[in-house]
């Protein structure tokens, strides 16, 4: 047992080396919102830094290098799920869940599908996200979402996101979808 700990630990330093000397991070503002005069960080794909994309597979291994010899830290068992790329290593891609964790994922499992999860730091309240006919807070609910639950963005004005939940679509105010940065503009 004390190996395998001194093993994994040995992987994660030889990982964060490897990281540190080969990869391009960004922790700043997101490219998309960048201004004029601001360069957009991209990663090493040409890719911008950050971004979200979606999990492509129903059961995706979280590991904590970038690599298939690295240990799996995590498994994610829905694909649809949002993550927020903020590393690029040859084809692996080091990733942010809505919960914060951190880990590498190959790029193959990654989909460009915009998802969103609704308020997910509100889950396990006594909340609900109002899904609205029009991007206007006093349009007509067309349902009732529950915070952490995931839908697809079709559209974001820098306000409100466009999203189906389950069949339903209608209008959820931006800030309370993580999967979408604020002011982020997606086009249908």
């Amino acid at each position: 047992m004390t190996v395998s700990r001194f093993v994994s630990l040995g992987l994660a330093v030889g990982a964060a080396l490897l990281a540190t000397a080969t990869t391009s991070t960004v922790t700043s503002t997101p490219a998309w919102s960048a201004g004029a005069s601001q360069p957009v960080a991209r990663g090493p794909s040409g890719l911008p830094l950050p971004r979200f994309v979606s999990l492509k597979a129903s059961r995706v291994n979280l590991r904590i290098g970038p690599g298939r010899s690295y240990a799996v830290d995590w498994l994610y068992l829905r694909s649809g799920l949002p993550m927020e790329i903020i590393q690029e290593y040859d084809n692996w891609r080091r990733v942010r869940d809505s919960e914060g964790v951190e880990g590498w994922i190959s790029g193959s499992l990654l989909s460009g599908r915009r998802t969103g999860i609704a308020a997910p730091w509100q889950r396990g309240k006594a909340a609900e996200i109002a899904l609205r006919k029009e991007p206007y807070d006093d349009a007509r609910t067309v349902a009732l979402v529950e915070p952490g639950a995931v839908g697809e963005i079709r559209a974001c004005n820098g306000d409100w996101c466009r999203m189906d939940f389950d069949g339903h679509t209608g209008w959820v105010r931006q800030q309370q979808v993580w999967g979408a940065y604020p002011g982020e503009t997606i086009e249908d």
